[in-house]
């Protein structure tokens, strides 16, 4: 979970004249066994420095393609993807804080998280003053490292728990932090399993933030799983996405190079923070009363009665903001296990956010809720007109006229696509299956189509 932040315009050319050449891949050693499970997944990967464009996130989205049949997409250093802009490689060969007598106080090979992801280079003395206002600790766990970035500010910065910060009383220290910023991609990942419409349900988590486990790996082995489960059905409606990415940007960079997709999309579901055992927690699309909003809140509400249901604009927000945001427009939801009140968790942002603190139950009673979703999904029935205007109904033979003139009347009008049989009984003031008898006989007169074909 991120804040917002975006290039000014100026930013792209400075991008592409200040990134160096692509650099040849560090390679990291990452061991997953064939069908690995969630738990082996996050074990394996929730260490590795998967900053937004770098080589840890690489070979971690490189390990989970070995699991599942998957796309890679990549997008170029510097390329636009509508108001935002595409960032450098970044990476950090070396880090760290020591005293003027040579003792290290901490350092980048002792946990990712000591060093502001995206940091400026830097190589100095410098007093205790300077020091403190490039020094970032977690704002409520004291022994914690905190996890802070700067992917679009221009600064130096390092890490540590105010415990060590506050032993910290000499006059001046000694600061490297070696890092460079270069060329390359930014990567997607996108896993899909056809339906027999092309339109289709997404589900979307982030890969990056490097050192932690439930913001977002857990989101994202939970997708892995829940497609696994899909690929093994031998029919579906619908067409199912799932996209995993760097956090904001790469929801802008899949967007913005697959606007032809945008009308198919139906709806979705954002996957974050599901390693808590904390009750789920639904955030509803920017609309908040579509069908699959409906459905899904019935499912996520009938299944635990502590989880709640909550707008669009109540936090945490994520990538659901691109995909609801204008010109763009699709329906996606979020599904998390946060606290109430806007709460995160405990170790939210912080080195405390490992797989000893993961709540590996949790995250398969997540996974089992997404495919009791995509069962609802699946048994959505959205009815569409096939003709224009106001129906002549004395035409069609099967049609009674006299008795169902007032109710054909009442469903045509509410008829678009996106209201199911139950949204237009409620709409018309008409019975659920009074609704579905009618659409039936106009099915076999070719006046009604199904947004899958049944």
């Amino acid at each position: 979970m991120e804040k917002g932040f975006y290039y000014t315009q100026s930013d792209l050319e400075k991008i592409l004249r200040n990134a160096g050449s692509p650099k040849v891949a560090k390679r990291y050693s990452i061991s997953l066994p064939e069908k690995a499970s969630m738990e082996q997944m996050i074990r394996s990967l929730w260490f590795i420095p998967r900053d937004i464009v770098s080589d840890g996130y690489d070979a971690a989205l490189e390990a989970l393609s070995s699991q599942i049949p998957m796309t890679i997409h990549e997008y170029p250093t510097g390329e636009e993807c509508f108001t935002w802009i595409i960032p450098e490689k970044w990476t950090c060969h070396e880090a760290y804080l020591q005293d003027l007598n040579g003792k290290r106080l901490f350092s980048y090979a002792d946990n990712p998280l000591h060093v502001v992801s995206y940091s400026l280079p830097f190589d100095g003395e410098v007093t205790r003053e300077e020091l403190f206002n490039h020094l970032h600790v977690h704002p409520t766990l004291a022994d914690a490292i905190p996890f802070v970035f700067k992917y679009y500010e221009r600064d130096w910065g390092l890490c540590c728990s105010k415990k060590l910060k506050d032993k910290l009383t000499d006059a001046s220290y000694r600061v490297l932090i070696k890092t460079d910023f270069s060329y390359s991609t930014l990567k997607v990942g996108e896993i899909v399993t056809p339906g027999v419409s092309e339109e289709c349900f997404l589900l979307c988590a982030h890969l990056c933030h490097p050192g932690m486990v439930n913001d977002d790996l857990s989101g994202v082995v939970v997708g892995i799983e829940v497609m696994r489960a899909l690929l093994k059905r031998k029919k579906l409606n619908y067409t199912y996405r799932f996209i995993i990415l760097p956090e904001t940007i790469g929801s802008a960079a899949y967007l913005s190079h697959n606007q032809d997709l945008i009308p198919k999309m139906r709806s979705g579901l954002f996957l974050e923070m599901l390693a808590r055992n904390h009750p789920h927690i639904l955030k509803l699309s920017l609309a908040g009363n579509t069908a699959f909003d409906k459905c899904i809140a019935s499912v996520v509400t009938k299944r635990g009665s502590q989880a709640q249901v909550l707008d669009f604009f109540q936090p945490p927000l994520n990538d659901e903001r691109m995909f609801n945001a204008p010109g763009i427009r699709v329906p996606m939801l979020s599904l998390s296990r946060t606290l109430p009140q806007g709460g995160m968790y405990r170790e939210y942002h912080s080195s405390f956010d490992t797989p000893e603190n993961a709540d590996f139950k949790s995250i398969e009673d997540s996974r089992d809720l997404v495919l009791e979703i995509i069962d609802a999904i699946e048994a959505i029935r959205l009815p569409r007109p096939k003709f224009k205007g106001e129906i002549f109904c004395s035409r069609f033979s099967k049609i009674d006229y006299n008795s169902m003139r007032k109710q054909i009347f009442q469903i045509t009008f509410w008829m678009d696509g996106k209201r199911s049989i139950n949204d237009i009984a409620e709409q018309s003031g008409m019975s659920v299956e009074e609704v579905e008898k009618i659409l039936n006989i106009m099915e076999k007169e070719g006046l009604v189509q199904w947004n899958v074909e049944k």
